[in-house]
């Protein structure tokens, strides 16, 4: 091999060392869940706590703001509720057991982890076909979660596979921009 092969070899290993070290890392330790609403506003509405990341996956704990989300009594049971006038928008706790891993390319059990559901507030009960995952990527400043629609009454039962989070990519449709009040779930 010539120079010119040598070249374009350590070229070639640079420019993908290169690509590799801008490649976003997993969040570590506890960082803050923020809402971000249609009018730009930002609110902090709970935690998520992440642990080292162990063969590329890393465990994650979700904690909501009780101070901030406020309770909200529908169809006869409590749920924690982030409130405004154009829409609220209401935290579902997943039920079952799950693995509570995410990856650099796989957060679906931390989706999972953040449902909600949408209603008006002059609306009686909770909709649960209203539903919202936030689909997340990684980026360099964290977590960016974009809602998409989903219907909760799917969980009202266990799943069939337990290690498979019920919501697949074709369980879920996004929703048009500036549908939802929520407009990101931000995790930094």
């Amino acid at each position: 091999m010539g120079a010119h092969g040598q070249t374009l070899i350590a070229l070639g290993a640079a420019l993908s060392l290169g690509a590799a070290a801008a490649q976003p890392a997993l969040p570590e330790g506890e960082k803050s869940l923020i809402a971000v609403t249609l009018d730009g506003q930002r609110t902090r509405i709970g935690t998520v706590a992440f642990g080292a990341a162990n063969a590329g996956r890393a465990s994650f704990r979700v904690r909501m703001d009780h101070a901030v989300m406020q309770d909200h009594f529908l169809s006869m049971r409590e749920f924690k509720c982030l409130p405004a006038t154009q829409e609220i928008t209401c935290f579902v706790p997943y039920p079952y057991p799950h693995p509570g891993t995410v990856s650099a390319s796989d957060f679906s059990w931390l989706e999972h982890n953040l449902l909600f559901f949408f209603k008006q507030p002059a609306d009686f009960g909770a909709t649960l076909w209203n539903g919202v995952i936030f689909k997340f990527s990684l980026t360099p400043s964290g977590l960016v979660g974009t809602p998409q629609a989903v219907d909760l009454n799917r969980i009202g039962v266990p799943p069939e596979r337990p290690d498979e989070p019920p919501y697949g990519r074709f369980d879920r449709d996004d929703f048009t921009p500036g549908a939802r009040w929520v407009q990101e779930l931000r995790i930094e």
